[in-house]
This record gives C-alpha cells, sequence and structure tokens, in this order.
C-alpha cells in the first residue's frame, strides 16, 4: 500500500543544523532519485547544510555512520538519513546484507543518540525498489525527510539538541 505524507503539517526547525546522507553505489538511478527527494524536502524545510556521501554498498553504511558522528564532536549533526536497494537473489546474501545493516544503524543510533532514518530497500524483486523510488509523491525519500524532521523536532521539543 502506498502512502503520501502530509508536507504541510511538519513542524518548522528553528536554527536547523546538519543532516548527512549515505548512499549505497549499487542500483545508484533508484538510490539518487530517493536521496533527490530527500534533498528536495530537506531544504524546503530550512536544511541548507546537507551531506551527502556514496560508499561501496550498504553493509559499509552503518560504519560511515559511526565514523560521521565520532568526528562531530560539535553536535552538529541532526540525523542520518540512509538509502540503499538490496534485491533477493539465489544465496543468503540478502538477509545477510539487510540484517547487519539494519543492526548496524540501529546500534550507531543508540550509541550516538541520534537519529539515524533508513530507508534502505531490501525486495525481492527489482520492480518494488523502482515503485518506492518512483518520482512521484510516494518516493520513500519523501518519507525519509519528514521522519528525520519529525524526530528533530519532538527531540528539541524534550530538550536535546
Amino acid at each position: 500500500m502506498k502512502t503520501q505524507v502530509d508536507l504541510s503539517a511538519l513542524p518548522s526547525i528553528e536554527k536547523p543544523g546538519r543532516i548527512a546522507i549515505l548512499k549505497s553505489k549499487w542500483y545508484p538511478e533508484l538510490v539518487e532519485s530517493m536521496a533527490s527527494k530527500c534533498v528536495e524536502v530537506l531544504r524546503g524545510h530550512g536544511y541548507a547544510n546537507i551531506d551527502q556521501h556514496t560508499l561501496p554498498g550498504t553493509l559499509e553504511i552503518p560504519l560511515a555512520a559511526r565514523d560521521l558522528l565520532s568526528l562531530d564532536a560539535a553536535n552538529e549533526i541532526d540525523a542520518l538519513i540512509c538509502f540503499g536497494v538490496i534485491v533477493k537473489g539465489d544465496t543468503l546474501h540478502f538477509e545477510m546484507i539487510s540484517n547487519e545493516s539494519m543492526r548496524g544503524l540501529g546500534d550507531v543510533s543508540h550509541e550516538f543518540r541520534c537519529p539515524v532514518v533508513i530507508e534502505i530497500l531490501p525486495v525481492f524483486e527489482l520492480k518494488h525498489a523502482q515503485e518506492r523510488a518512483a518520482d512521484d509523491e510516494f518516493n520513500k525519500g519523501i518519507e525519509a525527510a519528514v521522519a528525520a524532521i519529525e524526530m528533530i523536532a519532538w527531540r528539541r521539543s524534550i530538550g536535546i539538541s
């Protein structure tokens, strides 16, 4: 089921910091489509400082996330947003990469107490990822930006910046 996000209800972020987007290099047209929609929404809601990093694959994203946050001594990063596509093949590679990437990013979020939004799409067929990365209002990049903005606003509302 496709879900359209209501952008008009998004909270505004006072003094936006930095957002880091981490992308797998696999299926670049799909990953870039999600990332560009995400950047469009973030810029429309005040974020000008958006870093993008392309990595060798999805499995490398948790380490890159940990590295970026460990180097962020000034606490400038408001959130990390991760994009990738993993397509089920004939081996257990799909399960191993999906599980380890999700677990690793959850660990990073808890360790560094920073929102990590995950739009790594584990799909059985490429067409499922294509539907989620289409140039329309259902693109998962939009949902990722919305989740990041909502988490940042909520954390600031309870005194965490």
